[in-house]
Order: C-alpha cells, then structure tokens, then sequence
C-alpha cells in the first residue's frame, strides 16, 4: 500500500535527520528525497518537516505521523515476522551497533560465520566509539560494556569481564611501592584519552569485597585515545594501564604483561547484547544472542579469581 511505503520512509527520513542523509541511505539523489517528501505532504495535507538540506526538524503533524506510525509497522512487521519465524530458515534484517576493539575483534568475526549459516540474513554492523540509540538509530542489537542504563532494554550477558590493573615484567622489576589505589599517583600511569580532561578515573574493589568502590584519579607522560597502543606502550615497559580481560588475557598468558596489585581489582565491565523491548521479539534477535553467548566461551577463557603476580625483586632505596 502507498500509505505504509510513505510511512516507512518518512520514518527512516526522521531517524537519518536530514534530506541528505538519507538520500545517501537509501541511495536516490536528493532532489528525489526532497520531492518525494513534497508528495507525502501534498497527500496529507499538511507540513511534516522544517527542512534544509543539512538538518530536518519534524513538525508537530510530522512527531504524531512518526510516533503513531512507528506502532503500526511495528505491529505489522511483528505479524509478519510471527509468521516467519515458522520456518526453518532465518531471513530479514539484522543490524548490531559495537565498539571498535570488541566489534572488530569479537562481533564482526561472528557475525561473519552467523550468516554462512544463515544466508537469507541482510546483517550490517556498524562500529562506534560510543553507544547508539538502538530505536532512534534502527539498530536491532545493541553491544554495551555494563549494565545498560535504560530501564526500556532487555540485556543478555554474553561475556563475563573485568578491568585488570597490569604492566610489563620490565617495568615491575624497578617500579615503586603498589599495595592500594592510592599508590598510583607515584607510577606512570598510560591513560586513554577520551575527552579533554588531564587526568583518567580509574576504579577498583577490594578483592573479595564487590561494591566497596575506590576511584582514583591518573595521569601520566603517555596517553593515547586508541586501546590498542596503550596496551603496546605497556607492553614496553612505560608504564601501567587498566585494561580489560577480553583485551589482554592473551598477553597475561604469554608473559608480556602481569596484573598488579593483589589485593584489588578493576571494577566488573560485562559486555551485554541488549534490545529493545517489544511484544514479539523476532527469532533472529534471539538466535544471534544466543549464538554469541554460546561462541564467546571458546574465543576468550573465564576471568581468573585471583592475579597471577610474579615476584619482583625491590627497588633499591
């Protein structure tokens, strides 16, 4: 029906937020964006949009069209999916938002070996420094570090992980004294460097005591905005870094890199595979969960209960 085709684009006009991105969405020109909208508006009779090219501000008309339209192919789509999901094969979209490091480390590989299993799947995974809004975005599946924060999502754990507080056997052998949180604003700390600020929040636990948070304040001569070289820089002995299991075990077990400090422990980041709460989920959702729960178990070994410290011998005073 025209109604739903127009319904279904002035919804991805909405979630792009102006002509041009979704011109290079969908692929049309723009003067075939701006003009389809035109005919749109011409049916209904009213104004949808502000416009520019560069930005699009929806009409109080065009946030009632959006909204209420959203629920009907919401239910329509799950009607049909209901119906799909009675056969064998999976089929549809399925579109995930991750991380660089563990997208492109963990998701991506999986994803990759999801649709030769599956292949009437269309999969898009698109990586980001920083989380998505899945609805706002059309993301099916979202990869988070932590408990997600909106109460709206449903959240499935599929990797049990933690900040681990380590540096190279190099830089152990003539560090100074390192018993307590307290004690790193004496080290070379290698940051991540996010944000403008001078100096990162690190956080740690009382091994054996989770809650009982002590947060601390570091910095240092080297910092970086990408994981990958703050692990290398360690791993030459400038300095230590807080980093977390999934990204360094491997490092751990061959004796590049040691964790510290014993009697702490960086504060738990699970990684969780989280979506949006709905009457029918469709199966394909589910299945890729599932099957990257499942997966993740061979790719990356349980966290250990306790560090493995080796002996260092003392500074001299």
């Amino acid at each position: 029906m025209a109604q739903l085709d127009d319904l279904a684009f002035f919804l991805r006009l909405a979630q792009c937020g102006s002509l041009t991105a979704t011109a290079r969405e969908l692929g049309l020109s723009l003067s075939a964006v701006s003009k389809r909208l035109k005919q749109v508006e011409s049916r209904l009779g009213v104004e949808l949009a502000n416009r520019t090219t560069r930005r699009l501000t929806l009409t109080a008309e065009g946030e009632l069209y959006c909204r209420r339209g959203a629920l009907i192919l919401d239910d329509l789509g799950e009607l049909e999916e209901t119906i799909g999901d009675r056969r064998a094969d999976l089929s549809g979209r399925l579109r995930i938002n991750a991380t660089f490091g563990f997208g492109r480390c963990h998701v991506a590989p999986l994803l990759s070996s999801f649709c030769q299993h599956h292949p009437a799947l269309s999969a898009w995974l698109e990586l980001t420094n920083f989380p998505m809004n899945l609805s706002d975005q059309g993301f099916d599946i979202g990869i988070r570090v932590g408990e997600p924060p909106d109460s709206r999502l449903v959240a499935r754990r599929i990797l049990a992980n933690r900040r681990l507080l380590c540096a190279a056997p190099s830089y152990c052998q003539a560090m100074p004294r390192l018993e307590v949180p307290a004690d790193l604003g004496h080290h070379r700390c290698l940051v991540i460097r996010e944000n403008d600020s001078d100096f990162a929040l690190w956080r740690f636990e009382p091994r054996g005591e989770a809650g009982q948070t002590r947060s601390v304040k570091v910095g240092g001569e080297m910092a970086s905005n990408d994981g990958e070289v703050i692990t290398q820089l360690a791993i030459d002995g400038h300095g230590v870094m807080l980093r977390s299991w999934w990204d360094v075990h491997e490092h751990l077990a061959a004796g590049r890199l040691v964790e510290l400090m014993p009697g702490w422990q960086g504060v738990r980041a699970d990684f969780h595979a989280v979506f949006d709460q709905r009457r029918h989920v469709p199966q394909r959702i589910h299945t890729f969960i599932d099957y990257l729960e499942h997966s993740m178990v061979d790719r990356v070994p349980p966290l250990p209960e306790f560090p493995q410290v080796p002996p260092v011998d003392s500074p001299a005073p």
